[in-house]
């Protein structure tokens, strides 16, 4: 399904604007949980979730703003879409700066909206798709013994056998032995992928080519 296990969640507190949105975007085929507050939607949050929010920016008690404020600093990735009726400068200003995907005047626009919302999953998939990608990585490099690791970032560093070999102090035969089953075990056929690999991973092997 196109939009598996990302969600629409929506915070508005006019119940009939809540369910007009609801209504719009479930015919889409978007999953949608409704909030009528910034407090209902906190007290219910999941780190789990996955997907966009929707937020009235004037709302009784906490507003949109702050409502996006409180979610960052909880760690939330999700992008935010923000709706208001009276839209200014510096509103959308702090909107945008935590991670607001558009800032939409009402009455809402529902082509605009639909934009909004699938570059906000996109944005999600690519999130999701990076760190699974992180885990992986981790895993195989997981697999490296610790003599195995020191030639590793010793290859990626630019060091060739022979001085890898003089650096540790084993015969550069050795050296290749190690090369190649580190190789075999990141999954990965030349010196160039190696690199690559080591950029991309979690364990700070690539620290050693920004240096």
């Amino acid at each position: 399904m196109k939009h598996e296990g990302l969600t629409v969640f929506i915070v508005e507190d006019d119940q009939s604007v809540r369910d007009a949105l609801g209504l719009l975007l479930g015919l889409k085929g978007y999953p949608v949980v409704l909030f009528a507050s910034a407090e209902n939607l906190l007290e219910a949050y999941s780190p789990a979730w996955r997907g966009c929010l929707l937020i009235d920016i004037r709302m009784p008690g906490m507003n949109g703003l702050e409502l996006q404020r409180r979610l960052v600093d909880k760690g939330c990735a999700m992008p935010a879409i923000i709706m208001t009726g009276h839209g200014d400068v510096e509103s959308a200003r702090e909107a945008f700066r935590a991670h607001a995907i558009d800032f939409l005047e009402k009455p809402v626009d529902h082509g605009r909206l639909l934009a909004a919302i699938d570059e906000a999953f996109s944005q999600q998939a690519a999130q999701r798709g990076a760190v699974e990608e992180q885990v992986r990585l981790g895993e195989l490099m997981g697999r490296l013994t610790p003599r195995e690791t020191e030639v590793m970032k010793l290859v990626v560093a630019g060091r060739h056998n022979r001085e890898i070999a003089e650096l540790l102090g084993i015969s550069a035969r050795t050296i290749e032995v190690h090369k190649a089953r580190l190789m075999a075990k990141l999954q990965v056929r030349s010196v160039p992928d190696l690199v690559r690999l080591c950029l991309s991973s979690p364990d700070g092997a690539g620290g050693l080519l920004r240096d």
